[in-house]
């Protein structure tokens, strides 16, 4: 007997008998010719972990998707469990992941924007005559997409990364044949002309010792500059709280604004990037950051290769000698808005927000103390700095301080980018500024805020704009997203529109949010809206989600329920 099991142990290590020896190694395999794709791709770049969406970047562009042999190839030559590469992968929403067995998609994406104020201007109608017209081809495929930061230029469509304003079918496919995929662009105040209008002397003087980091807190705290990302945090008290805490410490710029309605931010960098490069810089030299990293959204290619090209020209003059630049690209995905889940996605990974405490300024990116600073917050240290801060507090209205950049768009004549005073009425910023309706059209209501502030109706345009003055009206002003609304919107299908989007963009983390926005949405297209549950549904949401985006979801609906019964009916 011990003899007969010897032997058949020996058959079974032999391959005889029993179950064969394995041909290969468990787990899926490195196919050779994606391994030097992918080796070829990544070049000399740093295999480094927090880089992983930077090469994933790398395979979608010249592959247009993700297959899963690049992406066994990825986690091999980076080092890292499979499931850690296809995890990211598949959060954001600008990666295609091709499984094996599936097609791969077509190489033209078209992608339509469906927020808010494309929507008022005919993106369902687009996105249906697009989708009619490629329908029979595989070279086009057509999808919707959420915001793409031009609101004030709705509709909005994107051929691969060319962004078509005002779209047409005609335009479109005129952008499909210019193919060129990324345009370039030239800020209308580039390095030297910053640099012959007085620009970095401010940066200079302070790394040159003609200017202290207790000098700039106390401008910016004087002038009452604050957060103008969303959240309204004084700057003058953030850049202390980080200079407290034990270096070294890092720096990061929220530049993916995702919040349908807001586009500010673009609108400073393509125009004047300098004066926001050299604001991000003094403020990394007061709180002496040694590395800055700049998340920039993906869906603005052309301020990326911008940026890239103007901030070889500060490092090459010596300008950034004690602090390292980094510029980081997002990938669609609107939550990475909200300062931690952006830092998650800096750091590789996927933009899950972090619960709180400790707070980003105690441990941040990569662990180390961290200030998170906006475009526009930034874009105004300059100018307190050398005009005084008197000078920027000096602009208000009704006891407020400070310019404020809205972002309107909607139905008025004159949308776009409007720097006014702080506490400026609704009323006020449409006749004062954007040169009242658009025609054939009355004031209905507004969005204060973007997405999440809330609508606030025409009668309740008087009230002031800025921090603090709309919560006690169940709204806020956020980022200073602006949305319009005439005679001619219908409140429910406004409000559809903006639960969707957050259902869509729902990181997926926590179940209030996750579910509750997409239980939400279903309740609201079924026709009768039922208050009681849905307010129910909207308050264990408020209550129990972890980040902003599940916290304020419902806001829209409960303006509509509190503001417009008249549109239930």
């Amino acid at each position: 007997m011990a003899h007969s099991t010897h032997d058949a142990k020996q058959r079974s290590r032999s391959g005889q008998g029993g179950r064969r020896a394995r041909s290969q190694p468990k787990g899926r395999q490195v196919d050779p010719a994606a391994l030097a794709e992918v080796q070829a791709l990544l070049g000399e770049r740093p295999r480094r972990r927090d880089l992983l969406i930077e090469h994933l970047h790398l395979i979608q562009d010249r592959h247009h998707c993700l297959s899963a042999a690049h992406l066994a190839a990825l986690a091999h030559e980076m080092k890292l469990a499979l499931t850690e590469v296809y995890e990211v992968a598949t959060f954001y929403a600008h990666f295609d992941v091709v499984c094996e067995g599936e097609a791969p998609p077509a190489p033209v994406t078209i992608r339509v924007c469906d927020s808010l104020s494309c929507e008022l201007f005919g993106a369902d109608r687009l996105l249906a005559e697009l989708t009619s017209k490629y329908a029979e081809g595989r070279k086009v495929r057509v999808v919707r997409a959420p915001c793409m930061g031009a609101c004030d230029r709705a509709p909005v469509s994107a051929v691969g990364h060319d962004q078509v304003m005002r779209a047409t079918v005609p335009r479109v496919a005129a952008a499909i044949a210019a193919s060129h995929d990324g345009p370039a662009l030239k800020p209308a105040t580039d390095y030297a002309a910053y640099i012959a209008a007085g620009g970095y002397k401010l940066l200079r003087d302070g790394l040159d010792g003609r200017r202290t980091r207790d000098d700039l807190i106390k401008a910016v705290d004087d002038a009452g500059l604050r957060g103008l990302g969303g959240a309204g945090f004084p700057t003058g008290r953030k850049w202390q709280l980080v200079r407290k805490e034990a270096a070294p410490r890092l720096m990061t710029v929220n530049a993916d604004e995702g919040e349908p309605g807001t586009f500010k931010d673009r609108h400073y960098l393509e125009t004047d990037p300098h004066r926001f490069l050299e604001g991000m810089l003094i403020a990394a030299w007061v709180v002496e950051a040694g590395d800055v990293y700049i998340y920039l959204r993906d869906e603005y290619p052309a301020i990326r290769h911008m940026l890239l090209a103007e901030i070889a020209e500060i490092e090459a003059a010596g300008l950034a000698r004690d602090t390292r630049v980094h510029l980081r690209r997002g990938a669609g995905a609107y939550i990475c808005g909200e300062e931690s889940a952006m830092i998650e996605s800096i750091e590789g990974k996927r933009g899950l927000p972090r619960h709180r405490p400790p707070y980003v300024a105690q441990v941040g990116l990569f662990g180390r103390p961290t200030l998170v600073q906006n475009v526009e917050t930034l874009f105004w240290v300059r100018d307190i700095a050398e005009r005084g801060a008197a000078w920027f507090a000096g602009h208000g209205r009704r006891g407020r301080k400070g310019l404020r950049s809205f972002s309107v768009s909607g139905r008025v004549k004159d949308p776009g980018v409007k720097l006014a005073p702080a506490g400026i009425t609704m009323r006020e910023l449409i006749d004062e500024y954007c040169g009242g309706m658009a025609d054939g059209q009355s004031f209905k209501g507004y969005l204060p805020g973007g997405a999440s502030g809330g609508i606030l109706p025409a009668s309740m345009g008087d009230l002031p704009l800025d921090f603090g003055t709309l919560e006690p009206h169940g709204c806020f002003v956020g980022s200073h997203a602006v949305v319009i609304l005439s005679d001619k919107d219908d409140m429910k299908a406004v409000a559809l529109n903006l639960i969707r989007f957050f259902e869509d963009e729902s990181c997926g983390q926590c179940t209030p949010c996750r579910v509750g926005t997409e239980k939400a949405a279903k309740l609201m297209a079924g026709g009768r809206w039922d208050q009681a549950l849905l307010d129910d549904l909207g308050r264990v949401m408020t209550d129990a989600s972890i980040c902003g985006l599940g916290q304020a979801a419902y806001n829209p609906v409960r303006s509509v329920f509190k503001y417009f019964r008249e549109d239930l009916a």
